[in-house]
C-alpha cells in the first residue's frame, strides 16, 4: 500500500476514551532517517484531523497485539480485561522502530492487488462481513475507512461470540451511525445479535431509541434480556416485522409500553406490525401471555412455539380470535395440545400453508381430520412422533390436502402401507417423506411411493425394516431422491 495506506484513524473527539499500544517497547532498535520522515509526515496529516472526526468502533479480541496480560499502555479511564468488548482507538505512536514497522517505509515497487479493485467491487466484498470484522478494515487505511463507513453498509449490524461486551458495542456502533442524524440512526434497519449471551436490557434499550426504522431484531439465545426491555423496542419501533426471542426465557408476552398505549390514538388499535415472531424455548411462556401477544399482533403470519411446554388449547383459542392471517405455525412439543387446539388451528381454514405438531402426544386421528378438513392448501405439516396418529389420519390427509409437498410421520407406529398407498395415489407433488422409526412400514409401501411421486427429493426409512431391493426401487424411479436409511449393505 501506498503512504495513504499507513494512515490509522482512532480519535473520537473530546471527551472520548483513548487505547494506544506501545510497540516500540519491545525493541531497542535505532530509527533510520527514512522512519523519521515518515513519522514527522504521519504527524503532520494527523494534527490536520479535527477533533470531531469519528472514529470506527472496533470489536477488538481480548489476544490484539499491544495488550500484554489484559493490560496496555492506555490513558483511557476505562479498564481492560480479557473480555471483549468495543473500543475506540487513538492514532499510532509518532516513532516506531518495531522491524515491521520499518518494512512499512520502503518504497513499494507496485501496488498491492487488492487496492487495484474500484471502491464499488469493494463495498461489495465489505458488504459479507459480519460488523465486527467491518470495524477492523476501517483500520487499515484512509481508504478503507471511508468505504467501511458507506452507509450502504450498515442497514444491517450484525454481531457473534458470547464473550462480547454487546451492550457496549451496541452503544459506540449506533453513536458513530448518528453522526450526520444526532441521536437518531435511519439507515440501521436489521440488528442480528443471536448467541451473544452478555446482552442485556441496556444494549435494547440502545437501540429502542437510536433506531426508530428497524425492521429487523434478533436476539435469540440472550436469556438476560426481560419483557421491559422488548416493550420498548417494539413501542418505540414501529415498522418492526420480524423479531425472534428464541431461547430468551426471560420473555413471557409481546406488548406496548403503558407509555406507548396512552399516546396511541384510538384508532390505531394499539397494535403492533410484528408479521414474524419466533418465540422458540420461551418455557414460561403462558396461555395469558399468548392472549395478550395475540391481542397485539395482529398481523402475524409467521409464529414459532416450539418447546413452550406450558401453552394448551385455550392459548390457541386466544390465537385465532386475534391472528387470522397466520401462515405458518409451529406448536411442536407443547404437550398439553390436543385435538381440540387442532380444532382451533382449522379456522384458519386455506390461509396455513405450515404446520409443525411435532410430539404433541394427545393429538390423534380427530385432530388430524379437523385440519384436512378445513386446511385444504397445506403444504407443509411435522407430526413426528404423534403416536396416537394411524392410516385412517393420513388416508383423511391425502385426500384433502392434495398439493402437500411435505409430510413427516417418523414414530407414528399405527401408520402402515395402508396409508402410504393412499398418500402415494393422492399426493403426486410430493418432495419430502420422513417414516422414520415407523415399525409399520415394508419395502412394499416404499414402492408404490416411488412408483407415483416421481419428485420426490428426500426419503428417511432410518430404523425402518425395509430391504436393499426396494430402497433400489426407490433410487430407480426417483432419481433425484436423498435416501436416508441404516441399512449399511445399500449404498
Amino acid at each position: 500500500m501506498g503512504a495513504n495506506n499507513g494512515k490509522q484513524y482512532g480519535s473520537e473527539g473530546k471527551g472520548s476514551s483513548s487505547i494506544s499500544s506501545d510497540v516500540s517497547s519491545s525493541t531497542d532498535h535505532t530509527p533510520t532517517q527514512a522512519q523519521k520522515n515518515v513519522a514527522t509526515s504521519e504527524d503532520s496529516d494527523l494534527s490536520m484531523r479535527t477533533l470531531s472526526t469519528p472514529s470506527p468502533a472496533l470489536i477488538c479480541p481480548p489476544n490484539l497485539p499491544g495488550f500484554q496480560n489484559g493490560k496496555g499502555s492506555s490513558t483511557s479511564s476505562s479498564s481492560i480485561t480479557g473480555e471483549t468488548v468495543a473500543m475506540v482507538h487513538s492514532p499510532p505512536p509518532t516513532r516506531l522502530t518495531h522491524p515491521l514497522i520499518r518494512l512499512a517505509s520502503r518504497p513499494q515497487k507496485e501496488q498491492a492487488s487488492i487496492e487495484r479493485l474500484p471502491d464499488h467491487s469493494m463495498v461489495q466484498i465489505f458488504s459479507f462481513l459480519p460488523t465486527n470484522q467491518l470495524c477492523r478494515c476501517a483500520r487499515v487505511c484512509r481508504r478503507w475507512y471511508n468505504l467501511a463507513w458507506d452507509p450502504r453498509l450498515w442497514r444491517t449490524i450484525r454481531l457473534t461470540g458470547e464473550t462480547i461486551n454487546v451492550d457496549r458495542a451496541l452503544k459506540v456502533l449506533t453513536r458513530r451511525l448518528c453522526q450526520d442524524t444526532p441521536n437518531v440512526c435511519l439507515m440501521l434497519e436489521t440488528v442480528t445479535v443471536s448467541g451473544c449471551r452478555r446482552l442485556t436490557d441496556r444494549g435494547l434499550y440502545t437501540i429502542a431509541q437510536c433506531c426508530p426504522e428497524l425492521r429487523r431484531l434478533e436476539v435469540s439465545g440472550c436469556y438476560n434480556i426481560s419483557n421491559e426491555a422488548v416493550f420498548d423496542v417494539v413501542s418505540l419501533c414501529p415498522n418492526l416485522e420480524h423479531l425472534d426471542v428464541s431461547g430468551c426465557s426471560k420473555v413471557t408476552c409481546i406488548s406496548l409500553t403503558r407509555e406507548a398505549s396512552i399516546k396511541l390514538s384510538p384508532l390505531h388499535g394499539k397494535q403492533i406490525s410484528i408479521r414474524y415472531l419466533d418465540m422458540t424455548d420461551c418455557f414460561v411462556l403462558e396461555d395469558e401471555g399468548l392472549h395478550t401477544i395475540a391481542a397485539h399482533c395482529t398481523q402475524l403470519t409467521h409464529l414459532y412455539l416450539r418447546r413452550c411446554v406450558r401453552l394448551t388449547d385455550e392459548g390457541l383459542r386466544y390465537l385465532m380470535i386475534y391472528c387470522t392471517s397466520i401462515k405458518e405455525l409451529s406448536v411442536s412439543d407443547c404437550r398439553f395440545v390436543s385435538d381440540f387446539g387442532l380444532r382451533e388451528i382449522a379456522k384458519l381454514e386455506s390461509r396455513l400453508r405450515y404446520l409443525s405438531i411435532a410430539h404433541c402426544g394427545r393429538v390423534t386421528d380427530v385432530g388430524i381430520r379437523y385440519v384436512a378438513k378445513y386446511c385444504s392448501k397445506l403444504r407443509y405439516l411435522n407430526a413426528r412422533g404423534c403416536e396416537g396418529i394411524t392410516d385412517h389420519g393420513v388416508e383423511y390427509l391425502a385426500k384433502n390436502c392434495t398439493k402437500l409437498k411435505s409430510l413427516d410421520i417418523g414414530k407414528c407406529p399405527l401408520v402402515s402401507d395402508t396409508g402410504l398407498e393412499c398418500l402415494a395415489l393422492n399426493c403426486f407433488n410430493l418432495k419430502r417423506l420422513s417414516l422414520k422409526s415407523c415399525e409399520s412400514i415394508t419395502g412394499q409401501g416404499l414402492q408404490i411411493v416411488a412408483a407415483n411421486c416421481f419428485d420426490l427429493q428426500m426419503l428417511n426409512v432410518q430404523d425402518c425394516e425395509v430391504s436393499v431391493e426396494a430402497l433400489r426401487f426407490v433410487k430407480r424411479h426417483c432419481k433425484r431422491c436423498v435416501i436416508e436409511h441404516t441399512n449399511p449393505a445399500f449404498f
